[in-house]
């Protein structure tokens, strides 16, 4: 069993920047973010394929948050600019075990919240 940890949320002004962290306890294949804003279903914000390190991104983040990762450090990343305040939620690391696998590995979440 993968255990993955969320770190890097806080409070920002808008238009300030986080860089969120997910940390994984063994190998992962795909990883990704989401998020789940208070009253709302949770949502995929962005991924990153391990075969051709591929990126996919909502279209409410395009152009503002990039999502790495540091396969030596088991480490996903995501950095988020120019933030506003309906980014405000609690963002959740994901992860599969297969190339072609649902994820089935998700950290606790870390909340970031942005002010106006």
């Amino acid at each position: 069993q993968v255990q993955l940890v969320e770190s890097g949320g806080g409070l920002v002004q808008a238009g300030g920047s986080l860089r969120l962290s997910c940390t994984a306890s063994g190998r992962t294949v795909n990883m990704g973010w989401f998020r789940q804003a208070p009253g709302k279903e949770r949502q995929f914000v962005a991924a990153i394929k391990w075969i051709g390190i591929t990126t996919s991104y909502a279209d409410s983040v395009k152009g503002r948050f990039t999502i790495s990762r540091d396969s030596a450090k088991n480490t996903l990343y995501l950095q988020m600019n120019n933030l506003n305040p309906e980014d405000t939620a609690v963002y959740y690391c994901a992860a599969s075990a297969t190339a072609m696998g649902a994820y089935s590995y998700w950290g606790q979440g870390t909340q970031v919240t942005v002010s106006s």
